[in-house]
């Protein structure tokens, strides 16, 4: 596998290109880069005036005029258009001076590039027309008052190549200003795909804790109220109920311990294997401890489920007998088990009728059952039945299943 070439300002997390940044910082002033931009100015005329001494010298207005482009790149970030105006005002003023060409226009190209970038194109493109416009003025009409003496008109073929120099400024800032959007565009996306990923690590870490500790602690106490009312007159079937609590007690630690590590080290693979139908059998026997007969049959080809499935269906048949045992007063329940070729439907049957008091059809074991199901692409019901039982009916598919395992159990307890 290759490495990702990245640009420079991508190495930290979450960093944006140059550009994206600069007008992000209202409470400070580009000092360093306004000073830069003087001396640059100051120097590049100097030296520009020995291959042009036909234009007038450098005085002291002059180099007042390339300073004051400068300083109003110091706004540039607070009050953007105000700084474009006011550099192409100081060009403008050098250019009636007769003063030697040179970069002068620098500060207006760095105004007006971070003018575009801040989505302020209309008064860069009126700001850079008036000083085109003035440009024109002052080499075709207005030469003959304005210094040097006896300076002509300029010719009109060499006016081609300042307005693309322009036209090429104003378009590298859109494209700037485009990148930008476009880079807090995908940050934004990147921070609400972040946000949904917690979210949907949360419900699932709901999920898990309530799916184990609704189990564990429906069976501890259909177990406590068993021993209770046995502690006196049978005291060894008193002692058979405080060994399910035993046993129950110390399997909910577990895996709530399983939970809470995972919290603790995220990204770390789990310690022990996630709970799968490979404990079906597990389950049956603690159901059994709460006074609970569980039938289970398997029906077609039995199939090595993909993991997020096997917990699923492992998940949803505990919280089926676990609400059999809270909420009804069947001591019988059917599960079943049946592999298609395209995915596992499971089914948990009880005859009822529910206990006064319960309320069936909610609840958030029931919404986790649907949520369990669709996160995988799945379907999940419950409802009364017509004869006054309950159902429970799970569709999940199987994906990226591994195939079969040879093994073709028809209808059979396990």
């Amino acid at each position: 596998m290759g490495c990702e070439r990245r640009a420079p300002w991508a190495r930290e997390r979450g960093a944006g290109p140059p550009w994206e940044r600069w007008p992000a910082r209202p409470g400070r002033l580009p000092w360093a880069s306004a000073l830069a931009v003087a001396a640059f100015q100051q120097a590049g005329s100097y030296y520009a005036a020995f291959s042009q001494p036909g234009r007038a010298p450098l005085d002291s207005f002059a180099r007042l005029l390339l300073a004051a482009g400068p300083a109003f790149l110091l706004l540039r970030h607070r009050h953007p258009v105000a700084a474009v105006f006011g550099t192409c005002l100081a060009a403008a003023l050098y250019l009636g001076g007769g003063y030697p060409y040179g970069p002068v226009f620098l500060s207006v190209a760095v105004s007006c590039f971070t003018a575009v970038v801040a989505g302020h194109r209309r008064a860069v493109w009126s700001a850079v027309g008036l000083l085109w416009a003035g440009h024109l003025l002052i080499a075709h009409r207005l030469y003959r008052w304005l210094p040097p003496s006896g300076d002509g008109p300029a010719a009109w073929g060499a006016e081609w190549a300042p307005a693309a120099w322009a036209v090429a400024l104003v378009a590298a800032a859109e494209f700037a200003r485009v990148r930008r959007e476009q880079w807090a565009q995908a940050r934004a996306e990147r921070a609400a795909a972040e946000q949904r990923r917690a979210g949907e690590e949360r419900l699932r870490i709901a999920r898990e804790l309530h799916d184990v500790l609704a189990h564990s602690i429906s069976v501890i106490n259909v177990q406590a109220g068993v021993g209770l009312a046995l502690i006196d007159t049978h005291p060894e079937q008193a002692r058979a109920a405080l060994t399910t609590i035993k046993a129950a007690s110390k399997e909910a630690l577990g895996e709530v311990r399983q939970v809470l590590d995972t919290l603790r080290t995220p990204g770390d693979a789990p310690r022990s294997p996630a709970p799968g139908l490979g404990r079906l059998q597990e389950l049956t026997r603690q159901a059994a401890g709460a006074g609970l007969d569980v039938r289970v049959t398997t029906e077609g080809p039995r199939t090595d489920l993909p993991p997020g499935a096997d917990l699923a269906a492992f998940r949803i048949v505990q919280e089926a007998l676990t609400n059999i045992v809270r909420h009804s007063g069947s001591r019988t329940a059917e599960v079943r088990l049946h592999y298609g070729p395209d995915g596992l439907e499971v089914t948990v049957d009880d005859a009822g009728p529910a206990l006064s008091g319960t309320v069936s059809g909610g609840g958030n074991g029931l919404v986790g059952m649907r949520e369990r199901a669709a996160a995988l692409g799945g379907t999940a019901e419950a409802g009364a039945r017509p004869d006054g039982g309950f159902r429970v009916r799970a569709r999940l598919p199987l994906r990226g299943r591994r195939g079969p395992q040879g093994e073709r159990g028809g209808t059979g307890a396990r």
